[in-house]
């Protein structure tokens, strides 16, 4: 990025708050907000030329910096090379009419969306296998996501997952950490302290999973018992809950060493698990 994009992003600022429906950034036209978050607004919005609809991801231009941009464009030409099903595509990052916009497929709705209402035993399993199939897939890659979380986590038709945000997400969590914003949320504790890993991923992957199946989020530090225990142990087989809680272990060693690892693992209790389950017969 030049200073001539730093200028035209400085000239978009006051009119960026003023995004709405019906506006327009160049072919785009935008439907409605749908997410919203420290970093960049998410819109739906209308490719006017193709007529399809996508998502238009746009930083606030208070985080839109030259040093900001040039890592994005390094990360992004890591990770446009991660083609898998369940890994979200862009199909365009580029500055339009002085923003930076990042263009991707419209999802349904998100996992953080999906979880306010019950969810069904093999839905949550298969949602975490998926999961888990695409960051095992970016590890195998060399390549580490650093902001797991449910708002991240996209969902099309068929119940088809697609983990967002590869390519921005170190960028994003650099810029905002170094303001002295954003909260632990899904993030391991060594990530917090800049130390991130493939191990870190796994933590992320584990409180997700132990959401979907227990209904609650435990949040860091735990205090034990974990909420949301006893709903756990009734629904899940005790070897899914010892790869769960092996992958949210406080300790960076003691986790499963990538989510390919996890995968493995995961995969080895998928009949006993939804056998156990459905001889319960708890869920919706």
């Amino acid at each position: 990025m030049n200073h001539r994009h730093a200028t035209d992003v400085n000239r978009a600022s006051d009119e960026l708050g003023k995004l709405r429906r019906g506006s327009r950034v160049g072919k785009y036209r935008l439907d409605r907000k749908i997410g919203s978050g420290g970093f960049a607004d998410v819109y739906a919005a209308t490719d006017t030329l193709l007529s399809i609809k996508v998502a238009l991801k746009i930083p606030c231009t208070k985080w839109v910096s030259d040093d900001l941009v040039d890592e994005f464009r390094r990360e992004v030409k890591l990770t446009l090379g991660l083609e898998h099903p369940n890994i979200l595509p862009i199909r365009d990052a580029s500055f339009i009419d002085g923003r930076l916009v990042i263009v991707s497929p419209l999802a349904s709705r998100t996992l953080d969306d999906r979880l306010k209402k019950r969810m069904a035993f093999e839905t949550a399993f298969d949602f975490a296998s998926q999961l888990l199939d695409a960051v095992a897939y970016a590890h195998s890659e060399g390549v580490i996501h650093c902001d797991i979380k449910p708002e991240n986590i996209l969902l099309f038709e068929t119940d088809q997952l697609k983990l967002a945000d590869f390519g921005i997400a170190k960028a994003a969590q650099r810029t905002i950490s170094g303001s002295g914003t954003g909260t632990l949320g899904y993030m391991a504790p060594e990530q917090a302290m800049g130390k991130p890993s493939a191990r870190s991923d796994v933590f992320s992957i584990g409180l997700i999973a132990y959401r979907m199946f227990s209904g609650k989020w435990p949040e860091y530090p735990f205090e034990l018992p974990l909420p949301g225990g006893a709903a756990l142990r009734k629904r899940v087989h005790p070897d899914l809950i010892a790869i769960i809680r092996k992958s949210i272990a406080v300790k960076p060693r003691d986790r499963f060493a990538d989510a390919g690892k996890m995968a493995v693992a995961w995969e080895k209790t998928r009949l006993k698990a939804i056998r156990f389950a459905r001889r319960h017969r708890v869920g919706t």
